[in-house]
């Protein structure tokens, strides 16, 4: 492991920046052409000397010419995001013989100094904690999507693992989102710019929902996975119609009423983050996937009444997908 500390032009510390150096068999099996991610939808970028990634403490001090960022991050072909550090770790964990890496070691949490962040890096693919719902989310988003731009990455696919409420699916079901739907149960995600609001769809590439479906369901599994559209919302209690908030002034036969609805849109389950995910990595033009466990099911109440071995269990089955599907997107 090599680090490197990062300053800018008046030495003020802005950053620091890790790398691995791996040895064996990781060059043979990972060595990809380079690809640079020329746009973002943002011509500003063309015009910015440097870009300091405030909250994964990463300063890019030349940004049109990023040869110590392309030399960190540039065999970065796949980024997996999940709520928190742990999941993200244990991610990184599982992946290392999957990706033939022999690693026994502690994972380093690559921007632990930005405090806000776990970043893990295990060969092509760098394991991201995002927080809980789509405003911790996109700060991370952005920044990642630079990242994979200044790193001149090829054809990098964006993955999100996580946990959910299922619409009329057993608890343990694995469930990968084709459409994101808001809270108002509307295709689109919506949000203010500069006192606007704009909207914009919100659905995965439908070669990455096939890709991941093509691999990931096994008749070995002792689990279901299916493809299905998914609700994401602002607010985990009233947003999602649960009664059991601090708050509520609607009745349970409204939010079963809701509920139905929202299942005969084809939406199976209900997490905080598809609508922004999807819409976001569609506007930088950079391939995704959502890939969640359902928890319960919604439609016979709203309090997870699983076992802690079990929610253990049913958080590992995401990984398994998307384990398979890593393996194949580097074949």
């Amino acid at each position: 492991m090599l680090l490197r500390l990062a300053f800018n032009s008046d030495n003020d510390f802005r950053g620091i920046h890790f790398f691995q150096s791996l040895s064996g068999p990781y060059n043979k099996l990972f060595s990809f052409g380079k690809m640079s991610l020329s746009r973002l939808n943002n011509p500003h970028l063309d015009t910015m000397s440097s870009d300091f990634l405030y909250h994964l403490n990463i300063n890019v001090a030349c940004s049109q010419n990023a040869t110590d960022i392309e030399q960190q991050f540039g065999d970065i072909r796949v980024i997996c995001t999940g709520g928190t550090q742990k999941r993200m770790k244990e991610l990184a964990i599982y992946l290392r013989p999957i990706l033939g890496i022999a690693d026994n070691s502690e994972p380093v949490d690559l921007c632990e100094s930005g405090q806000r962040y776990a970043v893990y890096k295990v060969g092509p693919v760098l394991c991201v904690s995002h927080g809980v719902g789509s405003s911790t989310f996109s700060v991370v988003l952005h920044e990642l999507l630079k990242l994979v731009r200044y790193a001149k990455c090829e054809d990098v696919v964006f993955l999100r693992i996580g946990t959910c409420g299922g619409v009329g699916v057993e608890p343990g079901t694995v469930i990968v989102t084709e459409k994101a739907y808001n809270g108002c149960l509307e295709n689109v995600h919506e949000f203010p710019i500069l006192g606007r609001r704009v909207r914009r769809p919100a659905f995965f590439a439908q070669d990455v929902v096939e890709g991941i479906l093509g691999v990931g369901n096994q008749p070995k599994d002792s689990f279901e996975i299916i493809k299905a559209n998914t609700m994401a919302t602002d607010c985990f209690y009233e947003g999602q119609g649960r009664i059991d908030g601090a708050v509520c002034e609607y009745s349970e036969d409204d939010k079963m009423k809701f509920l139905q609805k929202a299942h005969d849109l084809g939406i199976r389950n209900i997490e905080m983050e598809a609508t922004m995910f999807s819409s976001l990595t569609r506007k930088a033009d950079v391939k995704a996937g959502c890939i969640c466990v359902a928890l319960l099911n919604r439609l016979n109440g709203d309090q997870v009444t699983i076992t802690m071995e079990q929610k253990h269990e049913f958080e590992q089955r995401p990984f398994i997908i998307v384990g398979r599907y890593i393996t194949h997107l580097l074949k």
